[in-house]
């Protein structure tokens, strides 16, 4: 089985798919800190595609950036200065060719996440 990462961010304050969410995936290798890709959630609070699919595949620690913030603003969220919540990065590890499936459940002050399936 080759390996591929998805996500689903759902925003538990309103019920819903958190749809327009920007999210950037980056590929930590020690100091270095590099860009992959940058997505968009759709209606369903998913990526159209894989984030990273499995023909760009390769174990090893990366991290997705959740600009909730932004989301938050667009949805209609009361803002405030500064937002308790703008930018969540998630770092985490990918050890086995496998779907990895990192979801974000996420409010305007609080979030969680876990490896799903």
């Amino acid at each position: 089985m080759a390996g591929y990462l998805t996500t689903h961010v759902l925003d538990t304050a309103r019920g819903c798919p958190a749809q327009g969410l920007r999210i950037e995936l980056y590929r930590i290798d020690g100091e270095t800190r590099t860009h992959l890709k940058t997505l968009v959630t759709n209606d369903d609070g998913r990526t159209d595609e894989q984030i990273l699919p499995e023909s760009a595949f390769a174990t090893g620690v990366y991290e997705l950036v959740f600009h909730v913030g932004a989301y938050l603003n667009a949805a209609g969220t009361q803002p405030e200065e500064p937002r308790f919540l703008d930018i969540v990065p998630l770092r985490f590890g990918m050890s086995e060719a496998a779907h990895y499936h990192v979801p974000l459940l996420l409010s305007p002050f609080g979030y969680s996440t876990y490896r799903g399936s």
